[in-house]
This record gives structure tokens, C-alpha cells and sequence, in this order.
């Protein structure tokens, strides 16, 4: 028992011993983190110093040269690579937050604290020429006509490229396009034209999609061989197609596809569209509610050339491209979270000629006036390649 004693108590002082050299090591690393913050404040007040100089000298916030001979130059004096890595990445952060500070100081007395949008109450709708993708009974046609109502004069073209440079050319005030359903995910050429044709979303509008199965007057549903629509209707809609085993053939839109089989004779034929493309085409439903989510919607964007933003608006889409190494995105995105705004969305596409090249779509919550999304887009502007607003809705 003695020897059994003595054990415990040696294994206790141990475990004391490791205790207070634990809190010995936390006392000093509390210390250090104290003095950190301090340089750190005093770093950061010197760099207010360095704004005022670039505002007088109109030179810009970011040289990155400088930052990069500066990161190299601190590596060198770290004691091993796994510390000079660590050094890198601090440095990376404590840069990107005086640039932040910066663009801050210099939006505070003026510059680049306008973002180019005039504000207006709501959005006009009396005797505008409104255009969109399609034929009477297209989803764009329904979504148009809810948006502006009867005063409006509408017009309607083949393909969404149309559309964007009815706009774009004066032919139009307004396009209605799709721009993302709930169950098939984005409308990828709609986020291209974006960027290729300098207009601006306004507003957005939703549609809740319910897809029929139509064929021709006194069809059944055991007539169909083959159905008609478009690719996203069918994404929307494929659990019920499959269960059946019908031939899918693609075409430009819902209601083309109805106008189609309208003027087919053939029982064998049908379509997916909306209720109101078959009434208008004389079809008749075969199946409602086809699409496997109930909760099936569009959402559509209300395009304008005119660079303007309702005053309640509450949302802000941009487009950038960025240099292709590590930590671009984060350092794009951080300028986001710095000034406390939501992102809502991100989306990328190729660049097009440019292999493995992506642009990236970034909307989050913000008003065009707002001061962190004037600094936000600011430091954005100044680090990315070919950032564009695409709008404030």
C-alpha cells in the first residue's frame, strides 16, 4: 500500500507540474497577443497616414508590387519554411485589411463614394415597350404581362440575345428574362449576355411554374409517344417523363412547343407547358402539375440600358474576374464580409476563348448609397479584372 501511495502522489505532482507550466505558457501567450494588438493599432493608424498621402497624390490604394516585396522580404527573416508560410499568410491579411481601411478613408471625403445609379421611387410601367423571349403563352410573355400590366406595349423576339439588344439599341425600355428556377438552378446564357451587353437589372419579378402535359383535342394520355419543350422543362419535369418512356425533342420554348403540336394532327405528339400556352392554343390538358416540385418558381429580371435602382431596392449583382492563384476569391469576397454585407449568391461561367478561365456572378444584400457597399464594390473594382455592376434591384 505504501509503494501504491507513493505512485499516486508522484503521478499528481506531475500532473501539477504540467498544469502550471500550461498556464505558464498562456500567461506569456496572452502577453504577446497584447502586444500584437497594440503594433497592430499602431500599424493601422500609420497606414491613415499613407491614405491621406495616395488622396493627395492620386495614387491608388493597391500596389501590389510593394506587397509582394514586402511579404518576400519578411519570409527571410522567419526561422523555418513552415513559419515563413505562416508569415506569408498573416501579412496577406493584415495588408488586405489597411487596403480596406483605405478605400474606407478615401469613400469617407468623396472618392469613389458613388456608384453611378439614379435612385428613383419604382420602376415606370405606363406606355413602355416591354420585350421578351418567346410567343404568347411563354412563362417571359405571363411574367411581362403580371409585372406591367395593360398599359404597357409588349413585343416579343426569338432568343434572349434579342431581347437584351432590343434593350440595348433603344428598341425596347425593358426586357423580361428568366435569370434562375428553383429546381433547375440558373440560366446560364442569360448570365453572358449580362456582361456582353452593358444594361442593368431593375427588378425582379417571380412566376411560379407549373408544368401540363398537353396534347391535341381528344387525345389520352396512352396516345403520347413523343413530347415537345424546352430543356429546362424538361430538367423540371424528367420524373415524369422517364416514368413513362416518352422521346424528348427540344425546342425553343413552352409555348412554341404548344403552337407545334397545335397545328400537328398527330394523337402521338404532346407538349409541357403552362395552362394558359394550351387554352390559347387549343390543347388539351392532359396532366397538371407535371414538374416535381410544388414549389416549382422562375425568378425573372426586369433589364433596362438606364443605370437606375428603385430607392428601395436591396440588392446588388456584380461580375468580376480575378488573377488565377490561390486565395483570389477569398481575398474578392472578404472585401464582402469586412463591410458586414450578406452574400445571397455565386454563380461562375467559363470565359469564353479562355481555358479553365472563370467569371464569377456575386449577388448580396446592399442598397447602391449604402457606405459598406460603396466600400465593399470599391475595393473589389481595385483587385479584381473587369468587375461590372450588373445592378441594384
Amino acid at each position: 500500500m505504501p509503494a501504491a501511495a507513493d505512485a499516486l502522489s508522484e503521478k499528481n505532482k506531475k500532473r501539477e507540474f504540467v498544469m502550471k507550466d500550461l498556464l505558464e505558457s498562456r500567461k506569456e501567450i496572452d502577453l504577446i497577443d497584447d502586444r500584437i494588438v497594440q503594433l497592430f493599432q499602431r500599424r493601422m493608424d500609420i497606414c491613415k497616414d499613407v491614405a491621406d498621402f495616395k488622396l493627395s497624390t492620386g495614387k491608388p490604394v493597391l500596389d501590389r508590387k510593394r506587397e509582394l516585396d514586402k511579404i518576400a522580404d519578411l519570409k527571410t527573416k522567419a526561422s523555418n519554411p513552415f513559419y515563413a508560410h505562416g508569415v506569408e499568410e498573416l501579412y496577406e491579411q493584415i495588408m488586405a485589411m489597411s487596403r480596406k481601411m483605405q478605400y474606407k478613408l478615401l469613400n469617407e471625403v468623396g472618392i469613389n463614394n458613388d456608384i453611378g445609379f439614379d435612385i428613383v421611387p419604382e420602376i415606370e410601367k405606363k406606355d413602355v415597350r416591354v420585350v421578351y423571349q418567346g410567343i404568347e403563352g411563354a412563362y417571359s410573355q405571363q411574367a411581362a404581362a403580371e409585372y406591367f400590366g395593360t398599359q404597357a406595349q409588349f413585343l416579343n423576339v426569338t432568343t434572349f440575345r434579342e431581347a437584351m439588344k432590343y434593350v440595348h439599341d433603344g428598341k425596347a425600355d425593358y426586357a423580361v428574362l428568366p435569370f434562375e428556377n428553383s429546381a433547375a438552378g440558373i440560366v446560364t446564357d442569360v448570365y453572358d449576355l449580362l456582361v456582353e451587353f452593358h444594361n442593368y437589372i431593375v427588378d425582379t419579378f417571380d412566376v411560379k411554374i407549373e408544368h401540363c402535359l398537353c396534347g391535341l383535342p381528344g387525345s389520352t394520355i396512352d396516345d403520347i409517344r413523343d413530347v415537345y419543350s424546352h430543356p429546362q422543362a424538361f430538367m423540371q419535369s424528367n420524373h415524369f417523363i422517364e416514368e413513362h418512356g416518352w422521346g424528348k425533342v427540344n425546342l425553343a420554348n413552352t409555348a412554341i412547343s404548344a403552337r407545334y403540336i397545335s397545328e400537328q394532327s398527330d394523337k402521338s405528339r404532346g407538349c409541357i407547358a403552362s395552362e394558359n400556352a394550351a387554352k390559347i392554343y387549343g390543347l388539351k390538358i392532359l396532366h397538371k402539375g407535371i414538374n416535381f416540385s410544388a414549389t416549382n418558381t422562375t425568378k425573372f429580371i426586369i433589364i433596362s440600358r438606364e443605370r437606375i435602382a428603385r430607392r428601395n431596392a436591396g440588392l446588388i449583382c456584380i461580375s468580376f474576374e480575378m488573377p488565377h492563384k490561390s486565395g483570389s476569391l477569398y481575398q474578392m469576397l472578404s472585401h464582402i464580409i469586412y463591410n458586414d454585407l450578406n452574400m445571397t449568391s455565386i454563380q461562375s461561367r467559363p470565359i469564353p476563348n479562355q481555358k479553365w478561365e472563370y467569371r464569377f456572378y456575386v449577388e448580396f444584400e446592399g442598397k447602391s448609397y449604402q457606405p459598406g457597399v460603396v466600400n465593399a464594390l470599391s475595393g473589389i473594382n481595385a483587385e479584381a479584372i473587369n468587375m461590372r455592376i450588373l445592378g441594384n434591384y
